[in-house]
């Protein structure tokens, strides 16, 4: 309810966003091609904040995201890494079921068209080469040093950069959760042992964006 109310204020409506357990535990069922431009509006324990994605930026990654948010994955998502003046960073699944089905489905590498710069939005990666699967982050600062080591940006925080702004910190560098445990284990880890974090309540395409043709 809090999401469609928001985007009644705002003039737009969700159209997605509501979570299918089974269906996200099948990657191959979510390769949708995305809009050429589309919003992604993320209604989370500090308040509202939207993406907008240009899939011109990084096509695989923006077709990623926009299957993932429309069939709800980020839904209950815990901000499990904020580091205040570097970024905040989520997406790893609340049920670890789900999540081990995305260990493996990694997207190949693309080049770096946008900057990490305040404000927008890349896929996370390993050193290795077509390691980003569902984790993303948000820039709180200009991180274009980040361009070089080829993670690709695919969206902006258009509004609510204030809400990221706000999310829980406090943990700092030195106590940050244990990303291979939250995998193993989903939000009942994180909720036991970290339980100031914030989360997305949910997450949905706005009205609007509607997918593209294909032949």
């Amino acid at each position: 309810m809090a999401v469609l109310a928001i985007a009644m204020l705002s003039g737009l409506a969700p159209i997605s966003g509501q979570g299918n357990v089974e269906k996200l535990k099948d990657p191959s069922q979510l390769s949708e091609r995305a809009p050429d431009q589309f919003r992604a509006r993320f209604d989370t324990s500090q308040g509202a904040f939207v993406i907008a994605v240009e899939r011109a930026w990084a096509p695989l990654a923006a077709d990623r995201f926009y299957n993932l948010v429309k069939n709800g994955f980020y839904n209950e998502t815990r901000f499990f890494r904020v580091l205040s003046g570097f970024m905040a960073q989520f997406g790893l699944h609340a049920d670890p079921s789900v999540q081990s089905a995305w260990t493996t489905a990694n997207l190949p590498d693309e080049p770096v068209r946008k900057s990490n710069t305040r404000g927008f939005v890349s896929f996370t990666r390993e050193s290795s080469p077509h390691s980003r699967y569902t984790m993303i982050f948000i820039n709180f600062k200009d991180n274009s040093y980040l361009d070089a080591d080829g993670f690709a940006p695919f969206g902006e925080v258009v509004s609510g950069m204030d809400v990221a702004d706000r999310l829980y910190s406090g943990y700092g560098r030195q106590n940050v959760p244990d990303q291979r445990r939250i995998v193993r284990e989903g939000n009942a880890y994180l909720l036991a042992e970290y339980p100031k974090l914030d989360f997305v309540k949910t997450a949905a395409i706005e009205a609007g964006s509607s997918p593209a043709k294909t032949n």
